[in-house]
């Protein structure tokens, strides 16, 4: 993928999610299956859900805002919006990533924020059971910061955590930056 390049994907997608949950109201059920777009950061594969996902776009250098948490790379224009980029391997305690041609950004829609996540790369689109989904290991020790994830699922012979993005940029400098960022007026000439 070029620098600087997105891909359309969240909307065929939701198109081809949207029938799966259409077909499945028309017959009275519940939708019974989800999609994932799942990412690798390291050696881990995460994925979150589709529906989520507005676009993937190769990296572009980001604007550096001063105070920030480390895991907070700066900011990006994306189309007249600017939306803070979050490293996950610093989220996730895995120190700053150091950005290639290859790294990626994963556009979120969290409620009415949008937000960038900087990973690895895309692996998959993935459709997954419900009941396929399951939860995360219940470890008293505190080794696993369970708050951030909604799931685990296993996808041909690997391990993709799903996470809840809505909780991952909770209460948290995601929320602290969106509220902060002001874009000043264009002068009319």
């Amino acid at each position: 993928m070029k620098t600087g390049t997105s891909v359309a994907l969240p909307t065929a997608s939701r198109g081809q999610l949207g029938s799966i949950v259409n077909s499945s109201i028309a017959n009275g059920s519940i939708a019974t299956e989800e999609q994932y777009v799942t990412f690798t950061v390291g050696s881990e594969e995460y994925g979150v859900n589709i529906l989520s996902v507005r676009e993937i776009r190769g990296w572009t250098p980001e604007t550096k805002l001063p105070n920030m948490p480390d895991y907070v790379r700066g900011v990006v224009n994306l189309r007249g919006i600017i939306i803070p980029i979050f490293d996950l391997r610093a989220r996730f305690g895995g120190g700053s990533t150091e950005v290639t041609r290859r790294h990626v950004v994963v556009v979120l829609q969290v409620g009415e924020r949008t937000r960038g996540i900087l990973v690895d790369a895309i692996s998959d689109i993935l459709t997954v059971a419900r009941d396929s989904v399951k939860p995360p290991p219940d470890i008293d020790s505190g080794l696993v910061d369970q708050q951030y994830l909604s799931g685990l699922v296993t996808a041909e012979n690997r391990m993709v955590t799903l996470l809840d993005v809505t909780r991952l940029f909770a209460g948290d400098a995601g929320e602290e930056i969106s509220s902060s960022i002001q874009i000043p007026h264009q002068a009319q000439v």
